[in-house]
Order: structure tokens, then C-alpha cells, then sequence
């Protein structure tokens, strides 16, 4: 997901993996390992998310089939929400179904009206193995579910129909980064 800018981390930039890449298709495989090369995935994984001025961010964006995301993101009462999530299942998606644009640095320039529950509920581990529930709501709740739908192999313009997705499909094609 996009939003603004945000201040930086200390992980490198790693390229963004595009629709189209066959790591954003598939289910990725849960974290077995949890020593530094974890901590390192996501230290980058937010620098690549700040770089790209996203608000969540999942392991396979940046080409790692495994089960991560970061995000950084506002709910609809502008409070901040900063963290990882790793191995996570989202446990709970209800109340009210919203549709509102809806972009993804994997199709940077695209959006399209999406529509998700207006509440989220993860679960799931931190890069040291210890347990994490987040909840959100409004904006904050689209975001978990955009990047537990990426650790599905899941990308917005699946949830979308007729001519949404043909119109979103049409222009991934047509851009820069489309025709390679």
C-alpha cells in the first residue's frame, strides 16, 4: 500500500518485486528461522517501504517467499501504527465493507476502489518469536488485509471484478514497469 513520506530506517533498499513476478502469485512459506537474517529482511523490508513512501509492506514484494510484512501506517483517527508481523493469520475481518482506492508498490502508479471490512485481526510472532495481536480498524484494517492477502499470493486486482480489474489489468500493462 502507498501513503506519504515517512522517516527512514536502517536496512538497505531492496528492488520491488512488480505484478506479474510469480513470488507475488503463490502462497508464501512460514518462518522457521528466527536468527539475524530475519531481523536483517526486516530492517530492509522497511527501508524498501519508506524508500517507495509505502504504509505496509510483505516479504515477497521484495522477492522473500516468506511469511513477513512490515507496515507503518494510519488509521482513520490519524494514530500512527509501527511494526512486523511475522507468520501471520488474519484471525478476523468484519463489520462493514468499504470500498476505497486502493494502491500497491508492487503496481506503483495504479489504484482502484477495493472494498475490505472495516476491522482487522492479526495474530502471529515478532522476529524474536514472541507473539503479536494487532488489531485495526478504517484505514489501518485495508492494510493488514492488503499484506495478508500478499503472504497469499493474493494482489488487490484479484478482488476486484469485471471491469475494475480488466481497467487495473489493462493499465499494469500499459506502464513503464509492465512490458518487461
Amino acid at each position: 500500500m502507498r501513503h506519504g513520506s515517512i522517516p527512514g530506517s536502517t536496512g538497505r533498499v531492496r528492488p520491488m518485486t512488480l505484478l506479474g513476478d510469480p513470488v507475488l502469485h503463490g502462497p508464501c512459506e512460514d518462518v522457521t528461522d528466527f536468527g539475524p537474517e530475519l531481523s536483517r529482511l526486516v530492517e530492509d523490508m522497511f527501508a524498501t517501504m519508506y524508500a517507495a513512501e509505502g504504509v505496509g509492506l510483505a516479504a515477497n514484494q521484495v522477492g522473500v517467499p516468506q511469511r513477513v510484512f512490515v507496515y507503518d501506517c494510519p488509521d482513520d483517527e490519524d494514530r500512527r501504527h509501527l511494526g512486523h508481523v511475522v507468520n501471520p493469520r488474519l484471525v478476523a475481518a468484519d463489520g462493514d465493507t468499504v470500498r476505497g482506492p486502493e494502491g500497491c508498490l508492487s503496481l506503483p502508479g495504479l489504484e482502484a476502489p477495493t472494498g475490505r471490512f472495516d476491522r482487522a485481526l492479526v495474530e502471529g510472532v515478532d522476529r524474536h518469536g514472541e507473539p503479536v495481536r494487532i488489531e485495526g480498524t478504517g484505514w489501518f484494517a485495508r492494510c493488514l488485509q492488503h499484506e495478508c492477502d500478499h503472504l497469499e499470493g493474493t494482489v488487490y486486482p484479484d478482488r476486484l471484478g469485471g471491469w475494475r480489474r480488466a481497467r487495473v489489468l489493462r493499465a499494469a500493462r500499459r506502464a513503464p514497469w509492465g512490458s518487461r
